[in-house]
């Protein structure tokens, strides 16, 4: 008797484990059943001949705006861009209104989250001084991806600017954490650069390669002390690049597809605030140490900081303007863009959008395409050409800094559990969503 399916993807070329080849993929019950030529019928099939089947890609930075700033970005608009750019999971930063620090604020979060997110998510919980004590219990409910560090660039009770302090979060509890890594003292005793200047073009000479690389070196000592594992964000300095490869031990390493691509002087020139971001994007030579970072296995994974706001509050004077920009959407087919002008591989790929952040964060069931893991697929088709418009873009901010750009490669279908959440650049059913689950807490000592 032949069996039944919920979903099978025929004769897509699958990035699995054992390498990437043909297959058919069956799934039942949100999971991965069968992968091979798989016999059998299913409620649904799709031919996906021609097109690359991927982990469901994991986006472990998106600031999703909700609660409080809801202008700006809310969870149904966030998860929607994240499906429609090929993303099954997302990872939420506590800086909303009120800060995500407890678990009153966790709960409303997953309570807002049910019926309208067309991905998975779980949430940080943000470090404060008052809360340190309570990270160890925090960090392991339900829901929270981890616990998140800004060393500087935040508001109200979320900057832990003192070693004091930052020693107090990184002694309580025992997954890693997700930092955040400028230096606040430098940057309030440079900000004056900015306010005198009032050109965007100024960010990163307030925000200098050394007010990033004294935070990393702060956190990294006192990481080791402890011996707590932390996962340093955004890294922007060929500078940090050098000391974070002497620390694999105990760090992990993110980086952005905005400063993977875009380019300083030229970025602010042609978008004036819009390219303003924290850490700020920098000159070809970082930009170079990066994708050496990413071709030599320094970094881990790539994350979108997804940031979004509004037009009218990015056309503030700078420095006035906030920092930050849309990106949950475009993270993948830039990324595909640069693999298909030869910067990186397909593996490669598959590893800073997938199985790294679930080896980072310890995912439960998420990062491959294996039987018995969760039914995440990314469908790609590694030749279509396209442009990013801001019409497709979903997010409520309405823009994006890659409007105009021509893209090779690009999502075709976006798979969350066993679910189609997106085909050919719709959205398809009803919002799927739900809580990302987490292995056993790992122990404190570095890896």
């Amino acid at each position: 008797m032949s069996q039944r399916f919920d979903l099978i993807l025929r004769g897509a070329i699958a990035a699995t484990p054992n390498g990437i080849a043909p297959a058919d993929i069956a799934i039942a019950g949100g999971r991965f059943a069968a992968i091979g030529r798989v016999e059998g019928s299913a409620a649904e099939e799709i031919d996906a001949r021609g097109l690359h089947a991927l982990p469901g890609v994991i986006d472990t930075q998106v600031h999703f705006r909700e609660p409080g700033l809801m202008h700006k970005e809310d969870f149904a608009a966030g998860t929607a861009g994240a499906a429609l750019g090929g993303v099954t999971a997302v990872f939420e930063m506590p800086n909303t209104n009120p800060n995500t620090v407890g678990a009153a604020e966790l709960a409303d979060k997953l309570a807002r989250a049910k019926g309208r997110a067309w991905c998975d998510m779980a949430f940080f919980i943000g470090a404060a001084e008052e809360n340190a004590a309570d990270l160890g219990e925090l960090e392991r409910l339900p829901g929270c991806c981890g616990v998140k560090i800004f060393m500087g660039s935040s508001t109200g009770t979320l900057l832990v600017a003192d070693d004091d302090t930052l020693e107090s979060v990184l002694r309580h509890g025992r997954r890693r954490v997700a930092v955040h890594a400028e230096d606040e003292a430098r940057l309030r005793e440079r900000l004056p650069l900015a306010k005198e200047s009032g050109d965007v073009a100024t960010h990163p000479v307030w925000r200098d390669e050394e007010t990033a690389l004294r935070a990393t070196r702060r956190l990294l000592k006192l990481a080791r002390k402890v011996g707590r594992r932390v996962h340093v964000l955004h890294v922007t300095t060929a500078e940090e690049i050098d000391l974070l490869a002497t620390a694999k031990d105990i760090a992990t390493v993110e980086a952005t597809p905005q400063h993977l691509t875009l380019v300083a002087p030229d970025c602010y020139r042609e978008l004036g605030t819009l390219a303003q971001m924290n850490p700020p994007i920098r000159d070809d030579r970082h930009r170079q140490a990066l994708w050496r970072a990413v071709t030599t296995g320094i970094v881990d994974c790539i994350g979108s900081d997804h940031a979004p706001h509004t037009r009218e509050e990015k056309a503030r004077p700078y420095p006035t303007s906030p920092s930050g920009m849309p990106g949950v959407q475009t993270l993948l087919p830039l990324l595909l863009d640069h693999m298909a002008a030869g910067r990186l591989s397909l593996e490669r790929l598959v590893d800073l959008t997938s199985a790294g952040p679930a080896r980072i964060y310890n995912i439960a069931s998420k990062g491959r395409i294996a039987l018995g893991y969760d039914a995440d697929v990314t469908l790609v088709d590694l030749k279509a050409h396209r442009t990013i418009r801001r019409e497709w873009m979903a997010t409520k901010s309405g823009w994006t800094p890659f409007e105009g750009k021509e893209i090779r490669g690009w999502p075709m279908a976006t798979i969350v559990r066993g679910q189609v959440a997106m085909r050919e650049d719709q959205l398809l059913g009803s919002p799927v969503g739900e809580p990302i689950r987490f292995g056993e807490t790992l122990a404190s000592e570095p890896e």
